[in-house]
């Protein structure tokens, strides 16, 4: 078995033939959704990032919760730290 072969898993000959058969359907599917290589590249690229600004709307969510909540844990806090100092 050549370097060549167990590189490609099959003789090259039927690695061409596998891939040109791939291939052509794969064109097919594609032409019958009338995507264009772009689309399908432009659609990855806005899928990670609506997937990024998705996590910074979640941080900004999730800290907007944390800064409403301690607008009335933090002084009721030092309300009752105060109170019970003198105890």
């Amino acid at each position: 078995m050549s370097a060549l072969t167990r590189f490609l898993g099959d003789s090259p000959l039927r690695v061409i033939l596998k891939l040109l058969v791939v291939s052509f359907l794969v064109g097919l599917v594609m032409n019958a959704f009338g995507w264009s290589p772009m689309d399908v590249f432009y659609g990855i690229q806005k899928f990670f990032i609506d997937l990024w600004n998705l996590g910074f709307h979640a941080t900004d969510r999730f800290l907007g919760y944390i800064l409403l909540g301690a607008a009335i844990v933090v002084p009721a806090f030092i309300v009752l730290r105060i109170a019970n100092y003198r105890k």
